[in-house]
């Protein structure tokens, strides 16, 4: 596998690509859970802008873009999201070297935890990221939920 996983400089446009990334990483979520993916409301506009405001990386692999994930600074934490990888990719280990750059990352820039979301019906997800580190540290619903519909996990850093 040739795979480089690297945080993307300014000079970065493919967004069209980055979209499509998402969009199909994403669609296996479609009829499982509720509120729909913000991956919906994305456009290769809002896309370009969320990277100019955070840090995206990217997998490659002989110079097709096969991952990414992007990392934003919070108030005591570096949080990340949007993890996609190609779904015939998936399983080949890309995701965890994306999370693994955003971790070297944050250590440079001296963050001390990592954070995520991750749906609530999406078990399988709460356990490869608990098979990283992270542990849940709370349950939150979206805007106009009576019930929970995602969990918030964290991983403290060395």
């Amino acid at each position: 596998m040739t795979v480089e996983v690297r945080r993307e400089p300014a000079t970065f446009c493919d967004w069209e690509a980055v979209l499509k990334l998402l969009q199909a990483a994403f669609a296996y979520q479609d009829d499982r859970i509720d509120p729909k993916s913000s991956v919906h409301a994305l456009d290769a506009a809002s896309i370009a802008s969320k990277a100019r405001e955070e840090h995206l990386f990217i997998a490659l692999d002989e110079g097709e873009l096969i991952g990414c994930v992007f990392a934003r600074a919070e108030p005591g934490a570096l949080y990340v999201g949007k993890l996609a990888v190609l779904p015939p990719r998936q399983g080949e280990g890309i995701g965890r070297r994306l999370m693994q750059a955003t971790e070297e990352f944050a250590r440079q820039t001296d963050h001390k935890v990592m954070e995520l979301d991750t749906r609530i019906e999406l078990i399988e997800n709460h356990e490869t990221f608990a098979a990283m580190g992270y542990v849940k540290t709370g349950e939150h619903a979206h805007e106009g939920y009576d019930h929970p519909t995602f969990i918030t996990m964290q991983k403290l850093l060395d």
